[in-house]
């Protein structure tokens, strides 16, 4: 989905933040925001990656990743593209391709890695994670913050029926901060749980062992743009 702001952006979150009421979907407007088309020509947009939760197998940990947005041509048809770069000591891998005029791959890639990390540690459905997440970018998130520094806040499990087996998922906080023209990238995603996550147990790699739970932490998904 793409919404289109023009010149009167920092005037529309201006208003909102000095009512201190956000209409339904206002967030999900500032989060989505057309910020396209993106034409980066050699120019690069990196944001540091934190990545930290419980030292479960199937969750990678690591404090000095990055993601950077490039464009490329598409070989097939010439035209340009966008690629979404992940660099760690844990892992190296391009994501994409990406069209310059759809909306921002950076953030549907911070919702979905989001929404696969919860999945992992928890055992839960992606779908309804996904959905969940979704319902509170547009229906239930939070604006504060300045005309200058806005702020989306989500809280999407707080009063979810099914948050006692989310293994402290239930905690779980999003922040989207940026700058006062929703059109220019995302300064910061932040999605974070204030106490610690459970994971299952994994399965052991000795015959016969009992499974062995990791020692329970706090989830911390971050982007910052450099």
């Amino acid at each position: 989905m793409r919404f289109s702001w023009g010149g009167a952006a920092a005037l529309v979150v201006a208003c909102l933040l000095a009512t201190g009421a956000a209409r339904a979907g206002q967030a999900g407007d500032l989060v989505f925001a057309d910020r396209g088309p993106w034409a980066l020509g050699d120019r690069t947009l990196v944001w540091t990656m934190t990545h930290q939760g419980p030292a479960a197998p199937n969750f990678a940990r690591f404090d000095n990743g990055s993601l950077t947005l490039s464009q490329a041509t598409d070989p097939s048809d010439g035209k340009p593209v966008l690629h979404l770069d992940q660099k760690s000591d844990a892992l190296s891998r391009r994501i994409g391709p990406f069209p310059t005029s759809g909306g921002d791959p950076v953030v549907t890639y911070f919702l979905e890695s989001t929404t696969r990390d919860m999945a992992a540690l928890t055992g839960g459905n992606p779908d309804y994670i996904r959905n969940r997440l979704k319902d509170a970018v547009f229906r239930g998130g939070e604006v504060t913050g300045t005309a200058d520094a806005p702020e989306v806040v989500l809280r999407p499990f707080a009063d979810d029926p099914n948050k006692a087996r989310m293994h402290g998922f239930e905690t779980l906080e999003i922040r989207f901060r940026m700058g006062a023209d929703p059109s220019q990238p995302v300064r910061e995603m932040i999605a974070r749980t204030t106490g610690p996550v459970a994971a299952p147990p994994a399965q052991p790699t000795v015959p016969g062992a009992a499974p062995v739970a990791p020692e329970p932490a706090p989830y911390l998904h971050a982007l910052a743009l450099q």
